[in-house]
């Protein structure tokens, strides 16, 4: 698998996160901060999510993901859009609850050529471990079956 990705554009409004190859928790402050910095300073009116290029991504990505969806409706932006080409990935996404607070689609919208591919940000462990916590305690109020799949992991990390 190739080594993940994550670019980044906003463009008339809309808020795009592009993820590419295999994302795993080695990008999880990278796209933590990413997502905290452009959500505070750009004027977003609505946000996309492409996975159209994603090969595999970990459940810590995705509660980061979902965090956007929460962060919207904080903004009282419209549910955020998913785009998901690859069936497996969509087969998680939706065992995971994202239909309930995304728009789930399965072809790329129109999509701005200039997306830049963020810059990777080096955390501490424990940092790290925290925010892994932060993304799993996401997923895990999202429905029973990811309450039931993560509880353990979130006790062991919090107890380390």
């Amino acid at each position: 698998m190739k080594e993940g990705s994550i670019f980044s554009a906003c463009v008339d409004g809309r808020y795009i996160l592009k993820f590419v190859g295999d994302v795993r928790l080695t990008l999880c402050a990278t796209l933590d901060c990413h997502i905290e910095e452009s959500l505070a300073s750009i004027e977003a009116q609505e946000i996309l999510v492409d996975l159209t290029e994603a090969e595999g991504i970990d459940s810590t990505s995705l509660g980061l993901i979902a965090k956007l969806s929460i962060k919207a409706y904080a903004l009282s932006l419209p549910k955020p859009t998913v785009v998901s080409t690859n069936e497996n990935i969509t087969r998680v996404l939706m065992s995971m609850g994202f239909d309930h607070i995304f728009v789930l689609i399965s072809e790329l919208p129109t999509c701005p050529s200039d997306l830049k591919k963020l810059s990777f940000v080096q955390d501490s462990e424990e940092s790290i471990r925290m925010r892994i916590i932060a993304a799993h305690r996401i997923l895990i109020d999202l429905n029973d079956s990811n309450r039931e799949a993560f509880k353990d992991l979130v006790k062991t990390l919090e107890k380390s």
